[in-house]
């Protein structure tokens, strides 16, 4: 076994990026405040080929020093845009069809291993403010709301890990099943 070298890894350019299919599924960032996370949302979008990144309220949007640290130059592949109201952006991805998956504990949530995103469906995943999580007003428009099972002391992970592990199942689910 050896460690591959960089350009062994077959990378594609961010023009081929920006052209490739990608998974239709999108990331609303609602009041995020850290600007590693919001970095780290970018860079996991572009590891999935993610359609688009809407931030919201608060969240930091690029060019940004901080985001840059843990995006790697991803937003200069992934599309993003902003908007000042989650709820005006949630508004306007459900006009144009998307589903919208809350991810926070609520009454009803679905645990993540229970979700089966359905081919033909797109997708846009809800990631909340790390203290207070997604907005009420944002939570009313969701379509449905998951969460990751936990059995420790905490009852949260940090978002960059959660949007990780949120975001790998559902690529897994619709690409690699």
């Amino acid at each position: 076994m050896k460690k591959l070298k960089l350009e062994e890894l077959g990378r594609i350019s961010v023009d081929q990026f920006k052209e490739a299919e990608k998974i239709p599924v999108s990331i609303l960032l609602d009041n995020v405040r850290s600007l590693h996370n919001v970095g780290s949302a970018f860079r996991t979008a572009d590891a999935f080929r993610i359609e688009k990144i809407f931030l919201t309220g608060i969240t930091g949007t690029p060019p940004h020093r901080e985001i840059h640290k843990t995006a790697l130059g991803s937003t200069d592949s992934v599309a993003w845009e902003y908007f000042e109201k989650p709820e005006v952006a949630v508004r306007k991805i459900k006009e144009n069809d998307y589903q919208i998956v809350i991810v926070e504990q609520t009454t009803e949530s679905v645990p993540l291993q229970k979700f089966i995103p359905e081919k033909g469906k797109k997708y846009c995943l809800v990631f909340g403010n790390e203290v207070h999580g997604v907005s009420e007003p944002v939570i009313e428009l969701g379509d449905i709301a998951l969460e990751i099972p936990q059995t420790g002391t905490k009852h949260s992970l940090n978002i960059s890990v959660c949007l990780g592990i949120i975001v790998w199942d559902i690529f897994y689910k619709l690409k690699l099943r």
